[in-house]
């Protein structure tokens, strides 16, 4: 299974529960992930991170220059990128919400996911009826993707930080 990671997986673990002040083995455990092709995400978050000027940004950064964690996307994904543009557009969302989704990195992620049959990983929380915004969730429901939250993928996959 591959996980496809959102941006507020990185920046809530950064922020909150797992800094790297905290609990490094966190960190530690993505770039090991990453390598054994279980964790990746898509250059649109990475510059979402790059953004911020702090030691998450750093360590995005040094994840770019290494390659393989943020990717470009490829035929599959830019031709999944116009299935989701329809489905937004059919469902009830504001044309406002429409254009903000199309627009942020949450499209490109939903759309890799469903072009290469990844989870994807986000701590948003589903909302149905939800009209003013195209959440992560809602677009995976709609779209037929797996999604999950960050403690979901830890715990699925047997993630253990010793410190």
């Amino acid at each position: 299974m591959t996980y496809l990671l959102d941006a507020n997986v990185f920046i809530q673990a950064n922020n909150q529960y797992y800094g790297f002040d905290i609990v490094p083995p966190f960190w530690d455990w993505l770039i090991a992930a990453n390598g054994a092709g279980t964790v990746i995400s898509v250059e649109k978050v990475a510059d979402e991170l790059l953004g911020y000027g702090d030691e998450l940004s750093d360590w995005a950064k040094a994840r770019v220059k290494a390659g393989g964690f943020f990717l470009q996307p490829d035929n599959a994904v830019l031709n999944a990128l116009k299935g989701l543009a329809q489905w937004a557009q059919g469902q009830t969302f504001t044309e406002a919400a429409i254009n903000e989704f199309l627009q942020a990195a949450d499209y490109y992620l939903v759309a890799h996911a469903y072009a290469h049959g990844h989870v994807a990983v986000s701590q948003e929380i589903f909302e149905p009826g939800m009209t003013k915004r195209i959440k992560i969730p809602n677009a995976c429901n709609g779209m037929g993707v797996q999604w999950m939250n960050t403690y979901t993928m830890l715990r699925t996959e047997g993630a253990k930080f010793v410190m």
